[in-house]
């Protein structure tokens, strides 16, 4: 597709910051303590937690918008975050309710620990406008505002990303003076913590566990760099400086040309806070982008979002996608949960000069040519296409942060920047319908990963093992699942891309599968209404191989996808050839449950 620049420039970007801290300030408490903004519901939190995410990640905002004009505040934005932060910390309380309690007071953290997530904002709102904020309090304040935040210092109580709250007070702390031998023990526990997830390649797990999302930008690799830049600490930054690059070299890659980042995870209403890794990467020089390419990222998520209703008519960002849409939104998130976009605007910090916001846009990796990447450590592929811009993502690794649960956001078979995924019939599943009723993916676990391809194995139900490869070229996909332990004649079910006619899904059976069919699939976070092609098959007495192609695209009239690959099946074996006479071949072993390939390229 012809490259599109957004022609967006760092005015709009501090027009877009002050339109959306203008439009909170009504929400505000008397003494602008808290941000508590209109909703349907409260986070599990309680609404005073609510209140004090809105000052918190707000202020954020703010302290970004302040610091990136070195201290200049036309429209005074930090007098009311400086009023808030004395009336919060004034008579902190043990509760997430507001009634009974001073309609400013914050909660404590050792009360409601969400808290935790929010002092990590405030610290870095402090640490970049110290010195029009910070050094401008009286002394008793200060004193408060510490004893609210210390606390923070203590182990998390949550064992992922968490750690990395108490790491980003501590680095403000640190800076300002106060407690820094605990401040200093505090960021080396946390930095020993992460290590133990980082898995290579760019990759960390959120945890002790195989989740793999927007969390390794915006929270595991945004947290230590952030702080090893701004506490100017050269061995920190090159240690995680370097990683954060070879993050990006796949991360960038997750965003189509019109700008939307994939739609995969959780806390998917963060939205823009993805361009907060590309922004930092420019900031510390690691990063695989031209600084044209960089502000094109930015830009276009930026402007993605804003021109598609992500803002109400009273310039609130709302949970959901482009609007709102519940099903997207997690039980700990309430209604200013979304302003943690804020870390989208963290290119506001490099100066006017910058060749981030000078030199000429440029495209982004999925409009310069067709590609598949391989991404180790998840087991995941990266499908893009030059003609249409689109991008795909095919998840043979990666688990939601509750594994007994199948989170539409992690347990497709495939995610891309332009659909789903659904509520209602599941795209992009397959499914044994035991009683009429589909089965779960479950955990899926690993199992190979090479060139252009990536398998893993889950158990749908007792006793059943389903081995799935997936083997991408171009817009073309082969799904393939091997189904071990099932009754003969189980039903199995197989459904594509959920599509709202701005894209074309095609789904073509290879083998295994008898009925082909199409039918609605309901809202996704894109669209009112979608549909998606379905193919059906059944068990036979041994284990079964069921072989479909697959295809998404933006392109007008595009070829049957049957066309754009030749799929031979000997037993057990795949045999795909691509266009270009390129040869993948893999072998699912229905023993071991292991996925062997053969290469070939001629």
């Amino acid at each position: 597709m012809p490259f599109e620049t957004t022609g967006w420039t760092r005015a709009h970007w501090e027009t877009a910051a002050d339109d959306l801290l203008l439009a909170v300030r009504p929400w505000a408490s008397p003494r602008n303590g808290l941000i508590s903004l209109p909703g349907a519901r409260p986070s599990w939190s309680g609404p005073r937690s609510d209140g004090l995410e809105g000052y918190a990640r707000t202020f954020l905002l703010a302290a970004l918008r302040v610091a990136g004009a070195h201290g200049q505040d036309p429209h005074g934005h930090l007098p009311h975050y400086a009023e808030g932060l004395a009336a919060g910390t004034e008579n902190p309380v043990p509760t997430g309710e507001l009634s009974g309690h001073a309609p400013d007071a914050w909660p404590l953290m050792a009360d409601v620990r969400q808290a935790v997530v929010e002092s990590a904002s405030v610290a870095i709102g402090l640490r970049l406008t110290r010195p029009w904020l910070w050094d401008t309090l009286d002394d008793r304040t200060r004193a408060r505002v510490v004893d609210w935040l210390l606390p923070a210092l203590a182990p998390s109580p949550v064992d992922n990303n968490w750690w990395l709250f108490g790491l980003t007070v501590a680095g403000f702390l640190q800076d300002a003076g106060i407690e820094t031998d605990r401040a200093r023990h505090t960021i080396d526990r946390a930095l020993d913590r992460i290590e133990q997830w980082w898995l290579g390649d760019g990759w960390y797990s959120d945890g002790p566990n195989r989740a793999f999302d927007h969390y390794n930008a915006w929270a595991l690799h945004f947290y230590p760099v952030l702080h090893a830049h701004l506490a100017g600490d050269k061995a920190l930054l090159d240690h995680y400086g370097p990683r954060l690059r070879r993050h990006l070299d796949d991360y960038t890659r997750l965003f189509d040309a019109n700008g939307a980042p994939m739609p995969y995870g959780r806390s998917l209403t963060y939205r823009f806070a993805a361009a907060a890794a590309p922004w930092l990467g420019a900031m510390t020089g690691h990063t695989p982008l031209t600084p044209g390419a960089t502000r094109r990222l930015a830009s276009g998520t930026l402007r993605h979002f804003l021109d598609r209703g992500a803002r109400d008519e009273r310039g609130l960002l709302t949970l959901g996608w482009y609007g709102p849409y519940p099903p997207a939104v997690q039980s700990y998130s309430g209604p200013a949960s979304p302003y943690w976009a804020s870390k989208g605007f963290l290119g506001l910090l490099l100066p006017a000069g910058h060749p981030v916001w000078t030199d000429p846009e440029e495209p982004l990796p999925a409009e310069t040519e067709d590609a598949v990447t391989t991404l180790g450590p998840p087991t995941m592929l990266i499908q893009s296409t030059a003609a249409d811009g689109l991008v795909r993502l095919h998840n043979h690794g990666s688990n939601p942060v509750h594994p007994q649960e199948e989170d539409p956001g992690y347990a497709r078979f495939a995610y891309s920047t332009r659909t789903g995924p659904t509520v209602e019939t599941a795209d992009n599943h397959f499914a044994l319908l035991v009683d009429g009723v589909p089965t779960r993916r479950g955990p899926a676990e690993p199992r190979g990963h090479g060139p252009g391809w990536a398998a893993s194995v889950h158990t749908p139900c007792p006793g059943v093992r389903v081995l799935s490869a997936t083997l991408a070229h171009g817009r073309a996909e082969v799904r393939a699942h091997l189904v071990v332990g099932a009754p003969p004649g189980t039903p199995v079910r197989q459904t594509g891309w959920a599509t709202d006619g701005t894209v074309t899904g095609q789904l073509h059976p290879v083998h295994g599968y008898a009925i082909a069919s199409e039918s609605g699939t309901g809202p996704t976070l894109a669209a009112d209404r979608s549909r998606t092609h379905i193919l059906e098959g059944r068990t036979g007495p041994a284990e079964s191989l069921f072989v479909a192609l697959a295809s998404v695209t933006a392109e007008p009239d595009p070829a049957p996808v049957a066309t754009l690959a030749d799929v031979q099946i000997t037993g057990r074996t795949i045999r795909v050839t691509w266009p270009g006479n390129v040869t993948r071949r893999l072998t699912l072993d229905p023993r071991t449950s292991d996925v062997l390939p053969e290469v070939q390229q001629q």
